[in-house]
């Protein structure tokens, strides 16, 4: 069992930075995919960001080269580095961790068996 919280969401303006943070619990952090998904109101779920022990990552191309994604293992947290920030960007983000394997394409969240509750984070224009 794995259980996952997250934080650093908050109010930003357009064009700025935040970072999130998503802190494991259990012995096993190191073997499972951790990911990153955002849901907007009335918006289905959708896949940001991806990354593997081995340091592999995977991103949407709406994110690709303005978020970053970046593990810990050691503390057992995985972090998203947003930069530019558009007002798209506002949703809850959430955390998730899966025995997703690194030749598998990890956009859909049925490959992930653990969830966080969730952070907010909202783009002023």
């Amino acid at each position: 069992q794995v259980q996952l919280v997250e934080s650093g969401g908050g109010l930003v303006q357009a064009g700025g930075s935040l970072r999130l943070s998503c802190e494991a619990s259990g012995r096993t952090f190191s073997s499972y995919a951790m990911g990153w998904f955002r849901q907007a109101p009335g918006k289905e779920r959708e896949f940001v960001a991806a990354t593997w022990s081995g340091g592999l990552t995977y991103y949407a191309d709406s994110v690709k080269g303005r978020f970053t994604i970046s593990r810990d293992n050691a503390k057992n947290t995985v972090y998203l580095q947003m930069n530019s920030l558009k007002p798209e960007d506002t949703a809850v983000y959430y955390c998730a961790a899966g025995s997703v394997p690194a030749i598998v394409i990890p956009t859909p969240a049925g490959l992930y068996q653990y969830w966080g509750q969730g952070t907010q984070v909202t783009v002023s224009s």
